[in-house]
């Protein structure tokens, strides 16, 4: 009795993460429109971190939809220029890395220069984007000015090495189920991606106030493997059931 009791919780919790993740995903869809997209895309993006975050931190994880709408709209009125300077900063420099990329790549500069530069410019890219990815929720978490954001950002991601493996590992597991299961980027978008890459950052990167450790009940390795799975299942019998 005690295993199915903890099997029926275990399989409560994951519904639950999944419903949430899917109103977060409804939230960003609708505050990006409210934008007319240009102006709400890096507003929802912010609110998506601050809302995580906020459920990480709070004692009671049992959210309503409700709940995570009210978080989620408060953070989108109150940052929506700070979030659209930020994210459009950070847009026109990841265009400039990906151009030089992209050049060295497309022109033949000798092959030796070629592949050393090139290789070069691909770390770079991966680290720009990955702190990119750190930085949004740094921001969300300390309300301290752009550049000691952009400090920390830099420092959390060359300094907890564990943490920045896991969300390029979380980000290639997640592009190899959108192939495998297009239904999930439908149903959740980029919810999934941002919520594991929090997680990883949650459990690992130990961010003064924002650390749960291994054994945290949202961010569990096991719970987000086991999660992960469940994902799949429910696409495979949703697909199923349409045909």
């Amino acid at each position: 009795m005690i295993a199915i009791r903890e099997s029926a919780l275990g399989y409560e919790k994951r519904c639950r993460i999944i419903w949430i993740l899917f109103v977060l995903h409804m939230c960003f869809l609708i505050h990006t429109l409210m934008g007319l997209i240009i102006a709400g895309f890096f507003p929802s993006l912010a609110a998506t971190y601050a809302t995580i975050r906020t459920w990480f931190l709070d004692d009671d994880d049992r959210w309503t939809w409700r709940t995570a709408w009210t978080v989620f709209h408060d953070v989108w009125k109150t940052d929506c220029g700070a979030a659209n300077l930020f994210g459009w900063m950070q847009v026109m420099i990841g265009l400039f890395l990906g151009w030089d990329y992209y050049l060295v790549q497309t022109h033949n500069f000798g092959h030796l220069f070629t592949v050393a530069v090139s290789g070069v410019l691909l770390v770079v890219n991966m680290f720009y984007w990955l702190f990119a990815i750190m930085s949004w929720l740094i921001r969300a978490h300390f309300q301290e000015n752009t550049w000691r954001i952009v400090r920390m950002s830099i420092a959390m991601s060359i300094a907890r090495p564990l943490s920045s493996v896991c969300i390029i590992v979380f980000f290639a597991i997640t592009l190899w189920v959108w192939m495998h299961w297009p239904g999930i980027f439908m149903t959740f978008g980029i919810i999934v991606p941002l919520y594991v890459c929090i997680a990883a950052i949650y459990t690992f990167a130990k961010i003064p106030g924002f650390s749960g450790g291994v054994s945290s009940s949202l961010t569990d390795l096991a719970g987000l493997a086991d999660l992960c799975r469940f994902f799949g299942c429910m696409c495979v019998e949703a697909v199923s059931v349409a045909c």
